[in-house]
């Protein structure tokens, strides 16, 4: 079994030999960060010269430097004292709203990190509680956020794999302004559900049945049903939603024929519901397989 101390120093050896900031504790690193994002936020369009630069490359350093701290090194786990010190502090003063709303005006390593920071942070545990869950619950709107474009999407799909209580999260972001996600989805309909799809085929049952679930959700949705016909218009899509209903789970199964759950008293729906049973009746039984 390792040595905690060994771990905790070698830890401390790796993140001085990264930065210059060695008398900065993880909830220092945090603060700094916050006050760097507040002048980037605020100061996106001015040429603040060679100063400005500095800070820019600071920021990059604590970024890759907090990363560290929540994922580890090649040699030395995550200290819990310091994962829990920089998930508070994230927390305490909406610094990680704050991120999220920054997150397209990074750079692009910046950038990877901060995604990586933002879906780390939801699976923390500070005194066995996932205070992510409740910072979510109160600030909802950072779910409108979250819709800005694929950096802070991507930021999404790691939550959905990382969390049992992603899928109340994610409804609200995909179903919460039901014209706004409506036109979203149009416009960015084939690498949305190409990654979408990656997760209804994840290895990970917990993945794989709030996927579904929100799929359905969505597709489902009365202002998303030309979505749904264009979804299910792909012979793709339904050989990956049959063998969801092959799942030995019955959740799973259940929430997969969700998706051909149709009004019977909307006409449009009826039209849907025929289009969708025509192209299952010309598949070919080698497309299933």
């Amino acid at each position: 079994m390792p040595n905690p101390l060994k771990t905790l120093l070698k830890f401390k050896s790796k993140l001085k030999s990264k930065s210059k900031s060695k008398n900065r504790t993880p909830a220092d690193m945090v603060r700094r960060v916050r006050e760097l994002l507040i002048l980037f936020n605020n100061n996106t369009n001015v040429d603040h010269g060679p100063k400005w630069g500095e800070k820019i490359d600071e920021l990059g350093k604590l970024m890759m430097e907090i990363k560290l701290i929540l994922y580890g090194t090649s040699d030395a786990e995550p200290v819990p004292e310091y994962c829990a010190q920089v998930t508070q502090e994230f927390f305490r003063e909406h610094t990680f709203r704050l991120l999220i709303t920054c997150l397209p005006k990074l750079d692009l390593e910046a950038r990877k990190d901060a995604t990586q920071i933002v879906a780390n942070l939801q699976r923390q545990q500070v005194h066995s509680r996932l205070i992510a869950c409740d910072y979510l619950e109160a600030n909802i709107d950072i779910m409108d956020i979250l819709l800005s474009g694929p950096q802070t999407i991507l930021a999404l799909w790691q939550y959905v794999e990382g969390m049992c209580s992603a899928s109340k999260h994610s409804k609200e972001l995909l179903t919460r302004h039901k014209s706004t996600v409506s036109e979203y989805l149009s416009k960015n309909y084939d690498w949305f559900f190409r990654d979408f799809n990656k997760l209804l085929q994840s290895s990970s049952y917990i993945t794989k049945r709030q996927a579904v679930k929100l799929l359905a959700d969505i597709l489902l949705d009365r202002s998303n049903s030309a979505i749904m016909v264009q979804y299910v218009s792909s012979k793709d899509n339904l050989i990956i939603l049959m063998n969801l209903l092959r799942e030995p789970s019955k959740p799973i199964q259940l929430e997969a024929f969700q998706v051909f759950k149709l009004d019977k008293e909307d006409e449009q729906f009826e039209a849907d519901k025929a289009q969708v049973v025509k192209l299952i009746a010309e598949m070919e039984p080698r497309d299933i397989r």
